[in-house]
């Protein structure tokens, strides 16, 4: 479908589906792991996978913010006409993000015990961590390639493809999950090389793709313009931020409930933020399929549109918002007893915080889709900011100064009023930048 022309709102729906249900799937597939390692393995071992979790979302990180920034830009540069300069950003984009991505990769490597350590693992936990973390590093740059060529395949008009290769790479995980864990009995290890294989099939066969794919989106010989580079990195550094802030709001959720809670305290939370991830997931998915629509109206001066763009997309947030809010908290029992027994600690634990938690969904989708909607204008500042005030200040803050106040229950209310407190500051920015690009 053609980036170019008029949405209407079923078109809108239509074209952002393909990538709302790739990153709907890519969280189903997340927390298959998560089941499998609960029910053959054990609590130990899904608290061992959220305590590494933080530097797999670095690595997602990466993939994300040249994903994001770099198809912005790219976006534009189609929208302003040049198809061929759009190639060569995208050629040169892919490769800076392979290589800065392996250079991450290869830090990990060499420091994961004491890194796991530092991420809050105890002499139980330790073995599984280091045993999880060592092979997801492995395969973590295919990791950064699939995120990466998911974005580039709406940018190209082509989201199905990129749902096509997620669910190939999430059967492939699943099938793999069961056939490492339950028959051939490697634990974590079996769980870890599912993914990593699972990586593959997302990240290798894009490359195939656009070395022979001549259309709107290719390789070609790329275009080493640095600012380019820093454009892309700069426009992006919310998505980036998000992912660093996951890693140290999980890294203090994790330390804080160890302290209050235990073992058992840390795949509670575990539990809930696989909740978390699968729901916001949709908003996620609906905002980064809608940015390159933006970028392009931004990028060819077409404000009526643009407009009109933002108007339906507010108003698909906001009713997504109160259907995923009410469905979360009826699917709530049913979905936590997949991870834990009833009438387990864990269990309890977990389904009385997510009364709670769960409260953030009918905030949080509008606090993403304003940020993701501040990069598709290429204003990665104000994104930036968004995404910095909703992670690094507001959760981070929450998580650790609610539980002096309210013990337990304030880690399951630190995300519900972070939100909050994100939502004014994301309408004050929308209020201030309206005239400049006449969204409203």
């Amino acid at each position: 479908m053609d980036i170019s022309k008029r949405f209407s709102l079923g078109g809108l729906l239509r074209y952002t589906f393909p990538t709302v249900i790739m990153l709907l799937f890519s969280s189903i597939y997340a927390m298959v792991d998560g089941i499998f390692v609960s029910k053959y393995v054990g609590s130990d071992a899904l608290s061992s996978i959220n305590i590494v979790y933080p530097l797999m979302s670095v690595s997602v990180g990466i993939g994300v913010m040249f994903g994001t920034g770099g198809s912005a830009i790219v976006a534009k540069t189609l929208g302003e006409g040049d198809s061929h300069r759009a190639k060569a950003y995208f050629t040169t984009i892919t490769i800076a993000t392979t290589v800065t991505g392996a250079l991450f990769v290869g830090l990990c490597l060499l420091f994961i015990e004491p890194l796991s350590r530092f991420l809050g693992a105890s002499d139980r936990l330790l073995p599984y961590c280091v045993d999880y973390g060592t092979i997801i590093l492995l395969s973590s740059v295919f990791s950064v390639l699939q995120l990466l060529f998911q974005m580039f395949f709406v940018t190209a008009g082509k989201p199905h493809i990129g749902l096509g290769l997620t669910i190939a790479s999430g059967v492939a995980n699943m099938v793999l999950d069961y056939v490492f864990i339950v028959p051939f009995n490697m634990g974590v290890k079996g769980a870890a090389l599912a993914t990593s294989i699972s990586y593959l099939v997302g990240s290798v066969i894009p490359v195939f793709y656009f070395i022979k794919n001549k259309s709107s989106l290719s390789f070609v010989k790329p275009e080493w313009n640095v600012s380019i580079l820093i454009e892309s990195i700069f426009n992006g550094s919310s998505e980036m931020v998000s992912n660093l802030a996951a890693s140290i709001t999980t890294f203090l959720f994790n330390i804080s409930i160890m302290r209050l809670a235990g073992e058992d305290g840390v795949a509670s939370i575990t539990i809930l933020l696989y909740s978390q991830f699968l729901f916001t997931s949709m908003f996620i998915g609906f905002s980064n399929g809608v940015a390159p629509i933006i970028s392009y109206n931004y990028g060819s001066s077409n404000k009526k549109e643009l407009k009109r763009l933002f108007k339906m997309s507010t108003a698909i947030v906001l009713v997504g918002s109160v259907v995923i809010s009410l469905l979360s908290q009826l699917i709530a029992p049913v979905a936590i007893s997949v991870f834990a027994q009833k009438g387990s600690s864990v269990y309890n634990m977990a389904i009385s915080g997510y009364r709670l938690f769960a409260l953030n969904f009918l905030i949080a989708g509008t606090n993403i889709f304003i940020s993701s909607f501040f990069t598709a204008l290429s204003n990665g500042k104000a994104s930036a900011a968004v995404s910095f005030a909703r992670t690094f200040l507001f959760q981070a803050g929450g998580i650790l100064l609610l539980p002096l106040f309210l013990d337990i229950t304030g880690i399951w209310l630190a995300v519900p009023i972070a939100e909050m407190c994100t939502i004014v500051f994301a309408v004050w920015l929308l209020n201030r930048f309206k005239y400049v690009y006449g969204y409203i």
